[in-house]
């Protein structure tokens, strides 16, 4: 298991919590917590079997992403005391954010009339809570750009920028779509405004978060969250908690109080976007204590879905639609999409991540990825996987024969889902 004196601070060798772009002075495919490294054509090197004799060729990629930095997810009870005078700001990249609703471009700008009676709940400004902000925009456009310069230009797989071509799947939150749009608009801008078919589930058995209810999930990490292994790590952060609380006016409230998910999303947004630290009646968070605050947020990432005792079951049973609906859509015998795009949340790539094997896992960062690109052989039509985390071949995944990974993934389907999932 990680230890948290592993972890250091904002922009170092192990991460970066402080901007979107990585210091030149580290590796480029560094942890960037406010933009991760993705699959580039710069940092790209073929399969090797691809060059030697009858060779392989490309056929399909799926692409499932985390969408790109927003704006807190959760606040506090007196969120606005906290936040810069001038607050979050996303109107500047409204005219951007559109969705055709019967012919007409919305833009989506949030506003506080004047004397609302409860607007000491949420920051000052013209962004709404989780909201994709204009520096997420810009990431995701970079994204988009990378994603078409390697598989496009670079390695031909994917013609034109169309539905035919390109599948977009994401949850049902704004975020997601916008990123989905983002990236298909910077691929090319001649798709921007245009009709385009985005997939989702309904949101309340959205596999993709995943949301579905499953209380026999919920027993199994109360559970492991009931021992020593986790409860240690509480009481040995109780003074970092009662001063993180003194700040966000958050004692008593047990949301705030059962790990360190709201404490992590509310630090790691102001940083990743500049804004300060935040202070509350002179009493600040510091950067020792944000720092303290991500180290402790790997820690648990990697308890509850890799480290945990039954971590792999409360695995399955939360995401095992979408391994089954993975496998199925890897199993057909012509793809009918060359890239397929699904665009969730830090939850879906962690779930992901732990099923394929990865040995340690951190909080999935803001546009965080899983590449799987489809490989088959121009002799005898066998077909391999080949797995990117991040920019990089995930150790294990380098050449894996496809119907071998379908089979890992069916494994972590649990039989009877729905009925394990409500106990009966």
């Amino acid at each position: 298991m990680s230890t948290l004196a592993q972890y250091s601070p904002l922009a170092s060798a192990y991460g970066v919590y402080n901007s979107s772009q990585t210091p030149s002075t580290l590796p480029w495919d560094t942890y960037n917590f406010c933009n991760a490294p993705h699959v580039n054509a710069v940092h790209y090197d073929l399969p090797p079997n691809v060059t030697s004799a009858g060779g392989s060729m490309l056929v399909h990629v799926s692409v499932i992403m985390r969408h790109h930095k927003r704006t807190p997810d959760n606040t506090a009870p007196s969120e606005r005391d906290i936040n810069p005078p001038r607050g979050w700001i996303c109107s500047d990249a409204a005219v951007q954010l559109t969705y055709d609703l019967c012919g007409a471009a919305i833009a989506h700008d949030a506003s506080t009339p004047h004397g609302h009676p409860f607007a000491s709940t949420i920051w000052p400004g013209s962004c709404d809570v989780g909201q994709l902000t204009p520096g997420g925009l810009v990431d995701a456009s970079q994204h988009g750009k990378d994603l078409w310069e390697l598989y496009h230009d670079h390695l031909g797989l994917v013609r034109v920028v169309d539905p035919n071509e390109i599948w977009v799947r994401t949850s049902t939150e704004d975020r997601t779509m916008q990123v989905a749009g983002a990236m298909l608009a910077a691929m090319d801008p001649l798709v921007a405004g245009l009709p385009w078919p985005v997939y989702t589930q309904p949101a309340s058995i959205d596999s993709l978060v995943p949301a579905y209810a499953c209380p026999a999930a919920n027993a199994v990490r109360e559970a492991f969250q009931a021992v020593p292994a986790w409860t240690d790590h509480l009481e040995a952060n109780a003074s970092l908690k009662a001063h993180l609380d003194a700040v966000f006016g958050t004692a008593g409230l047990d949301t705030w109080a059962s790990w360190y998910d709201h404490f992590f999303d509310a630090l790691t947004a102001r940083t990743c976007h500049g804004h300060p630290l935040p202070c509350n009646n002179n009493t600040c968070v510091s950067e020792n204590d944000a720092t303290s605050v991500f180290a402790i947020g790997d820690f648990e990432y990697n308890y509850i879905w890799n480290a945990a005792q039954n971590a792999s079951t409360y695995n399955s049973l939360t995401f095992g639609v979408f391994f089954s609906e993975l496998a199925d859509a890897l199993a057909a015998s012509i793809f009918t999409h060359s890239l397929a795009l699904y665009v969730g949340h830090d939850g879906t790539l962690v779930r992901l991540l732990a099923g394929l094997g990865a040995t340690q896992l951190r909080w999935p960062s803001f546009g965080s990825e899983v590449v799987l690109e489809v490989w088959e052989e121009a002799l005898g039509g066998t077909r391999f996987v080949r797995v990117f985390h991040e920019g990089t071949v995930l150790r294990g995944m380098e050449w894996v024969r496809l119907d071998k990974f379908i089979q890992r993934l069916r494994a972590l389907v649990p039989v009877q889902l729905f009925e394990r999932c409500m106990g009966t």
